[in-house]
């Protein structure tokens, strides 16, 4: 034994000792019996000597940025972005058509409101140009949609969709790796 080991440890070291303990319970490196028997021996630690002995068999924390292990990223994603058994996305289709359609109503419903305001202020039925704005655009949305769906284009845009979101949860998980081995700073073993 060094000098060191035969130090006394405080409640501080005993309590690193714990988190590495349980860190290793959750890597499956420990099962839930040796965990418990160690834990005991931790508490129960009076020097640095008695709290190495007890993770010598463990390999050194890796911070998460060097891991060699990739990080589960389809894991929390919305039920329409995960596709099911068959490949597919479900409410694709459903999604894909409220998007296409998105401002045709609100647009033709504000081109007849100003129609119909200014039919009740001149007191006389006016010439129905609102069609001017949803016919021509109407037709247009509606051959779009048709190719679209012939084509699969709901299937694609939910797949692109789930991408992006993986790609944006994949960018979040690494800043928020870099903001905690920042904290941590250089280790001292």
């Amino acid at each position: 034994m060094t000098g060191r080991d035969e130090m006394r440890a405080g409640d501080a070291d005993r309590e690193a000792v714990a988190e590495r303990l349980r860190a290793a319970l959750n890597e499956g490196r420990l099962d839930l019996a040796e965990f418990d028997e160690r834990l005991q021996q931790v508490y129960a630690a009076k020097t640095y000597g008695d709290l190495g002995g007890l993770l010598h068999d463990l390999p050194p924390v890796v911070p998460a940025g060097q891991s060699q292990l990739v990080p589960n990223l389809g894991g929390g994603l919305p039920a329409e972005l995960t596709p099911g058994p068959d490949g597919r996305y479900p409410a694709a289709t459903r999604r894909w058509l409220a998007g296409q359609w998105n401002g045709y109503g609100s647009a033709v419903g504000i081109a007849i409101a100003i129609w119909a305001v200014i039919c009740v202020m001149s007191q006389d039925l006016l010439y129905f140009w609102p069609g001017w704005v949803a016919g021509p655009w109407g037709a247009v949305l509606l051959v779009t949609t048709v190719l679209g769906l012939m084509n699969g284009e709901p299937q694609k845009c939910a797949a692109k969709q789930a991408q992006r979101e993986l790609a944006k949860r994949e960018k979040m998980q690494r800043k928020q790796i870099e903001r905690e081995s920042g904290e941590q700073g250089p280790s001292h073993a």
